[in-house]
């Protein structure tokens, strides 16, 4: 058996059947060596994406291009997923979140995908840049105002910024009033963090979101979706603006955190614009590294392995966008061939407004606080040991404390907070309401602050 780059002895692997384990410790401390050695033995390779769940990892560019290219031969559809059918996943894996059947564009195919997509690339092209860069602005400015006057003047990007930077700014894109917004972050947040009970807090903010619109539709995405010719029911908007806080807002947060860190980092050329920080984050350290589940229509022979119908086949963006095989193309091919944002009929519908945010966010950090440092090395920070996503757990920096007042740009105008709704869809029955209100939360604080009070 070859031996992975940098490690001694045989990969581990599964004791069952020898597989890589894509998850762990070695594996996030280190994915690269393990990416190596699976690009040893072929285009693709078996590994266990958790524990008891077997996939084939696509690790070569032009296989994984090949892949999300060719609909008729790969669909998305997880639930023709052969294993999971047969009871052969386990109940409370890790990857059921990620890879089990959800109502959305994501995982049809056919008629029914481009009918969603269509209504979500639609709504999407509605979204002016200039309002797009000062929202993300006014976010920015908010979120540095909480940590730049700190005395000691050392904060940490990921929690403090990067993080509820994205999540800012989709509220604000959904249209969403003080409290909605702010349960629609809880919720989302608490499903990346594990939460139990954050589905439902979720499905029933997003439930009263659309029911407001309903009643007022405004000049936000979510109106936008629900008034598209493709006539979404309730329960389908709602599963679309789920997919796009999912797939947005968590591989922005990595996007942002590690664009901060290269271009803070020592060996950062000075000059270079913040724009080859976010292209080199995308195509180095793919923020969606390892994702999309494909399952072969029939059964496909790739790089001399058989690929049998109804077994996933994952994409590892990560080690696809790093194939050695690209080297010596990669200065003549587009600055945007990585695929952080997929390919094909499946190719992520935001990537420009996602590159947009991204830009603007590392951007109004750098002018907000023009001798921000981080205080680790690259190289010695740590990554979240998860096979989903290339994300950092921190990133530690130090500044000289200042002030930040928010920016002339108006925040929208937000509507009253909406009256509960418990429409169609994956919306549990609500709780019993609390018996006191809530104190305000990141959303109401946010608004309130451009608000000046």
């Amino acid at each position: 058996m070859q031996q992975r780059p940098g490690i001694q002895g045989p990969p581990p692997g599964c004791p069952a059947h020898g597989n890589v384990p894509l998850y762990g410790p070695q594996f996030g401390s280190d994915p690269d060596a393990t990416y190596a050695y699976l690009r040893s033995l072929g285009p693709s390779a078996p590994v266990d994406i958790a524990p008891g769940v077997e996939v084939e990892l696509v690790t070569s560019y032009d296989a994984a291009l090949y892949i999300l290219q060719n609909p008729a031969s790969f669909v998305r559809d997880s639930r023709r997923w052969r294993a999971l059918n047969e009871g052969r996943v386990p109940e409370d894996s890790p990857a059921l979140p990620m890879m089990g059947y959800r109502p959305n564009a994501l995982f049809s195919d056919g008629a029914a995908h481009a009918r969603l997509r269509q209504a979500v690339t639609d709504s999407l092209a509605t979204v002016n840049e200039i309002q797009l860069v000062r929202q993300t602005q006014q976010s920015a400015d908010y979120l540095v105002s909480r940590f730049s006057s700190d005395r000691l003047g050392q904060a940490e990007l990921m929690a403090e910024y990067a993080q509820p930077l994205p999540l800012l700014v989709f509220s604000d894109l959904f249209g969403c009033p003080p409290e909605i917004g702010d349960r629609v972050i809880v919720g989302i947040s608490g499903i990346f963090d594990g939460t139990a009970g954050a589905d439902q807090v979720l499905g029933e903010a997003l439930g009263e979101l659309i029911a407001l619109k309903r009643r007022r539709p405004g000049s936000d995405l979510t109106t936008r979706l629900m008034e598209h010719s493709a006539a979404l029911t309730d329960e389908e908007v709602l599963h679309q603006l789920v997919t796009l806080l999912s797939g947005g807002t968590a591989p922005l947060s990595a996007t942002i955190g590690t664009s901060s860190a290269l271009i803070l980092g020592d060996d950062w050329q000075t000059g270079l614009p913040v724009e080859d920080a976010v292209g080199q984050a995308l195509w180095n350290y793919a923020p969606i590294a390892n994702y999309a589940a494909h399952y072969p229509a029939h059964d496909v022979e790739l790089g001399g392995r058989m690929l049998r119908a109804n077994d996933p086949v994952v994409i590892s963006f990560a080690a696809a966008n790093t194939d050695p095989r690209l080297a010596e193309h990669r200065e003549q091919l587009s600055a945007k061939a990585h695929l952080s944002f997929g390919a094909g009929p499946h190719a992520c519908p935001a990537k420009d407004p996602a590159f947009v945010i991204a830009v603007t966010a590392v951007e109004s950090l750098l002018n907000r606080l023009p001798d921000i440092e981080v205080r680790v090395p690259f190289k010695d920070l740590s990554w979240v040991p998860a096979p989903w996503s290339r994300s950092l757990v921190a990133l530690p920096v130090r500044f000289t404390p200042r002030t930040v007042a928010p920016t002339p740009a108006q925040a929208p105008q937000q509507p009253a907070a909406a009256t509960a709704h418990h429409g169609p869809g994956p919306v549990p029955q609500p709780a019993a309401p609390a018996a006191s209100k809530p104190k305000p939360g990141l959303f109401s604080r946010f608004l309130a602050w451009t608000r000046g009070e």
